[in-house]
């Protein structure tokens, strides 16, 4: 049983839960996921059974898409609903200015991760030095806001969508958005919609989930270019040896062999191809 099975994480339930709870229903004991969500997040979560945890890595760095909802006038220690009030307001900012600087997140800019997050510190996750009253500042880093659309602001509530790069934290975005206007603000609720092209609207309640909800290996990378090779190459592709192809650079390439098999991934490198990684 290989596969990725696309789950509708209810908020509450962290992703590590929800990665037992498939264990226990499916009876595998390898499931990984193709990044975590928040307790307090819910939607889409892309878990790996099995053989396909090898190939988990190429789409961690796939771009991910939220709705999300921001209360501003306050904000948390944990940039979310779930902290302790650090700060109120009562200032109450026009909805023209809430726009502006929530759309001014879009491109590239350098992000401070949250206080309380899974990176880790001398091999020690973040939120576990908050929990005890000692935060620790991580240096910025570069994130990509491709789009904010979507914009409903009534009363101190804001809500939008966003497509965003790998490693961007919307708690940031709720926590600056307070800062730029003032007031404070902390996240109140995220939905992840889509990762890669794994879309919400095609996951399972856990409760639901099936064998035949997988998504195979194959199918997951339908979106890349294919090739077959001859059967001499097929032996000199599974035993990670290279050989000339016409390609001159290719980074991810489906391979099958004569009789198409789907053998794995390969990439080319100077009319060389080899394999990344074998199914």
């Amino acid at each position: 049983m290989n596969g990725f099975l696309l789950i509708n994480k209810p908020s509450g339930l962290s992703s590590n839960q929800a990665v037992q709870k498939i264990k226990k229903i499916f009876k595998v004991a390898k499931v990984g996921h193709l990044g975590t969500l928040d307790p307090l997040a819910s939607g889409l979560l892309v878990l790996a059974l099995n053989r396909a945890t090898k190939f988990s890595n190429y789409f961690l760095e796939s771009d991910k898409h939220y709705e999300v909802e921001i209360e501003l006038g306050r904000s948390t220690d944990t940039d979310d609903s779930e902290g302790n009030v650090i700060f109120e307001s009562t200032l109450y900012p026009k909805k023209d200015e809430i726009m502006r600087e929530l759309l001014s997140f879009q491109g590239n800019s350098m992000q401070v991760p949250p206080f309380f997050s899974a990176l880790k510190h001398k091999g020690t996750p973040l939120y576990k030095y908050a929990r005890r009253g000692e935060y620790i500042r991580k240096d910025p880093r570069k994130i990509t806001v491709h789009r904010i659309n979507n914009i409903n602001i009534i009363d101190m509530k804001c809500k939008f969508s966003i497509s965003c790069s790998k490693g961007t934290y919307i708690r940031s975005i709720a926590r600056d958005l307070g800062n730029k206007l003032n007031c404070g603000a902390h996240m109140t609720a995220l939905r992840r919609v889509k990762q890669h092209e794994f879309k919400l609207s095609e996951a399972k309640e856990i409760q639901d989930a099936t064998c035949e909800d997988l998504v195979t290996i194959e199918e997951a990378f339908k979106n890349i270019d294919s090739i077959r090779i001859s059967k001499d190459n097929t032996k000199k592709f599974i035993n990670g040896v290279k050989f000339k192809h016409q390609k001159t650079q290719i980074d991810y390439i489906k391979v099958y062999s004569e009789d198409n098999k789907f053998l794995g991934l390969g990439e080319v490198n100077k009319n060389y191809l080899k394999h990344k990684q074998l199914v």
